[in-house]
């Protein structure tokens, strides 16, 4: 299998259904792979969709929380369960083209060989958000990039691909989505960022907001700037 899509998805029945169909569309003729969804306890019909859609779609996998635990608990969730040895991640509420995937993939693969540590992340360069979203994301981004110097633009965007054994060795913890290139940065790895198709939210509501963006991530920096400060690599070599 070429790719495992990750999905996290809470309360998204009316979008999920028309993102799968894009994800197919985009990856169906050229690659083998897989679509993992993690229902993160949504409160909606979103688990009834997924599961009316998956009779009809075999690369479908649909896996439920059984309570809300949060957006990188749920990526984690489907990581682990994923087939592929290679791992797209997206968002669930449509905003994030499917069809940058292929681009983002053939990054990785070209490079993999030499750097198995290498994220290859989208980058939101006309993000098409709500005012108080992008101001929120451009005064964490500049804290983030002051304090963590991580070299990447768009850290938030959720279309990342990457290798699955690569993330599971990272350090888990709450909110640690929004912290994947310097966590495998810490990691002695390498991520090249690339611009990606952003879309208007056209049905449903955004999880996010100031709050939960901005001054939980100061709290969220500090921590994986201690998780760096901590690293230790080195060169080892069996007689």
């Amino acid at each position: 299998m070429d790719l495992s899509v990750v999905i996290p998805v809470h309360n998204e029945e009316e979008s999920i259904g028309q993102l799968i169909g894009e994800i197919t569309n985009a990856l169906s003729e050229k690659y083998q792979h897989e679509i993992i969804v993690v229902d993160d306890g949504s409160t909606d019909n979103t688990l009834n969709v997924l599961l009316n859609i998956k009779q009809d779609l075999s690369t479908l996998r649909v896996v439920k929380h059984l309570t809300n635990s949060g957006q990188s608990t749920a990526v984690r969730t489907g990581i682990q369960h994923a087939k592929s040895a290679w791992i797209a991640t997206l968002d669930g509420d449509g905003q994030n083209d499917p069809a940058d995937i292929p681009n983002l993939y053939n990054e990785l693969i070209n490079n993999q060989d030499a750097d198995p540590w290498l994220v290859v992340a989208g980058y939101r360069k006309k993000r098409k958000d709500t005012w108080l979203k992008r101001i929120s994301s451009r005064y964490a981004n500049g804290i983030r990039d002051r304090l963590l110097r991580d070299g990447t633009p768009d850290t938030g965007c959720g279309l990342k691909v990457f290798a699955r054994d690569s993330f599971l060795d990272l350090p888990y913890f709450d909110h640690m989505h929004r912290y994947i290139p310097a966590l495998f940065q810490r990691q002695g790895g390498r991520v090249v960022s690339i611009e990606v198709n952003h879309r208007h939210r056209m049905l449903g509501t955004s999880k996010y907001g100031f709050h939960n963006r901005l001054w939980v991530g100061i709290v969220d920096i500090l921590g994986v700037r201690w998780l760096q400060n901590r690293a230790r690599l080195t060169e080892t070599e069996e007689l």
